[in-house]
């Protein structure tokens, strides 16, 4: 039996923070039920679950399909999760009720949840090839935390030579369809690998991105690696996984997670995980650093909407920003401002300028972010209500490692240095517009697009 529930309505429901089915639909709450759950109570749906909370701790809308067991059938269907206040709301769409089956077929065997043969890494792409979906091997696993590259662009994960117009994953994307043998290098490790994939498709029959695999490339190995650099291919290894495991242990502590410590005890606790991101981060600067001093950087040149990339930016900082008592005024909805440079770069960019002017701001202060066009540049203006910056000091402050007072709490001395090196990169600039006492406005511009 195939069933095709195409006149089916959108079947919704709704997710509370606390990961409880609170509203569904019929079908929704019928196939909840059947697995042994009810409104109310916990979602009884594993990948309901899974991408709800993905949805949830990103703060941004994630789809992708899913096989849902159903007694002696599956179901598949197209989720779509948009997180809201304190709930994420829940599209199902294409709907099939298929006969149990232990494979996808033949073509689609090496893309299953099981683990691919030989492959290192497993992932899913949207239309827009930005991650939606990321597994790697427990012996490739370079430490880095997963969920942080869910929503940035596949060349996040891999680079890759996508200026040449007949590599594999630029034709079977303007083809919509499978590709082999795609040369690329994992860029935290420096491991050559090559990309397959299969494309995905919607409820309704569209291109819906890629889900594929990275298996090794052993001819490939030693010179991916010498390319990678000293440090990104030894000290970050090397850092990034024993701060991961500091990190989480830290903050199992502080939730006092396997029973009640005192409050003194807790408080390191939380301390040590702070210095743990600290770290962390300065490993993040380093390694943009070495790749940025390279002669052969390039970045990629991609038609991006700066007021969507500024409100993305500012979502990821809102919980940083709320416990500060600090509000960020970001653009509306409704506003687009096109410009070329890439994305995961420009997102980078702002993530930086807009940390810091929540980092200097004070208490209860407002940060305003503002997507405008001036002249034939697009820009976007970053302004907090801080104690400023002094004309001698606004050229220092992108120079590397520099920090305008050493005792105050701030980064590494890298973030204005590499984000500046970055914008001017893409045709860009960032300046800076300040005076003691009267806060500090940074505009970060790239080339417009007509």
């Amino acid at each position: 039996m195939n069933i095709a529930a195409a006149d089916l309505p959108i079947i919704r429901g709704l997710i509370d923070k606390d990961g409880r089915l609170v509203q569904a639909d019929d079908p929704l709450r019928d196939l909840n039920a059947r697995a042994g759950g009810r409104l109310g109570a916990a979602a009884a749906l594993p990948s309901l679950t899974h991408i709800s909370g993905l949805a949830r701790r990103l703060r941004t809308t994630i789809s992708r399909s899913a096989r849902i067991a159903d007694g002696d059938h599956d179901i598949e269907v197209w989720i779509r999760a948009v997180p809201d206040v304190d709930a994420v709301r829940i599209e199902l769409t294409g709907w099939r009720t298929n006969p149990a089956t232990s494979s996808r077929g033949a073509d689609a065997a090496a893309y299953s949840d099981s683990p691919a043969v030989g492959a290192e890494w497993r992932w899913e792409t949207d239309a827009g090839l930005h991650l939606t979906f990321v597994s790697v091997a427990p012996d490739a696993h370079d430490g880095r935390d997963l969920l942080a590259l869910l929503g940035q662009p596949l060349t996040r994960l891999f680079a890759m030579n996508t200026d040449d117009p007949d590599s594999p994953i630029l034709r079977a994307t303007s083809l919509r369809r499978r590709f082999d043998d795609q040369p690329a290098i994992v860029r935290a490790s420096g491991r050559a690998v090559r990309l397959e994939a299969l494309p995905r498709l919607d409820a309704a029959g569209r291109f819906a991105g890629f889900s594929g695999v990275a298996r090794p490339d052993q001819d490939r190995q030693s010179g991916a690696a010498a390319n990678a650099g000293v440090f990104g291919e030894r000290l970050d290894r090397a850092l990034r996984s024993p701060l991961g495991t500091i990190i989480a242990n830290a903050d199992a502590i502080q939730a006092q997670l396997d029973g009640g410590i005192s409050e003194t005890y807790a408080e390191y606790a939380g301390d040590i995980a702070t210095a743990g991101r600290h770290l962390l981060g300065l490993v993040d600067d380093l390694v943009d650093l070495q790749a940025i001093e390279r002669s052969d950087f390039r970045v990629a040149a991609e038609t991006i909407d700066l007021a969507d990339l500024a409100r993305r930016a500012a979502g990821l900082l809102q919980v940083r920003a709320s416990d500060k008592d600090v509000r960020i005024d970001r653009p509306g909805a409704g506003e687009a401002l096109v410009a070329r440079g890439e994305f995961r770069r420009v997102l980078q960019i702002l993530v930086n300028l807009i940390g810091n002017a929540v980092r200097y701001s004070p208490e209860g202060s407002v940060v305003w972010v503002r997507a405008e066009r001036i002249d034939d540049a697009a820009a976007v203006i970053v302004a907090d209500q801080g104690k400023g910056i002094a004309a001698e000091d606004q050229q220092r402050i992108f120079e590397k490692f520099a920090r305008v007072d050493p005792t105050e709490p701030g980064g590494s001395g890298l973030g204005l240095y590499i984000s500046r090196r970055l914008a001017k990169a893409m045709g860009g600039d960032i300046s800076v517009d300040s005076a003691p006492g009267q806060g500090a406005r940074f505009t970060l511009s790239l080339p417009a697009q007509e």
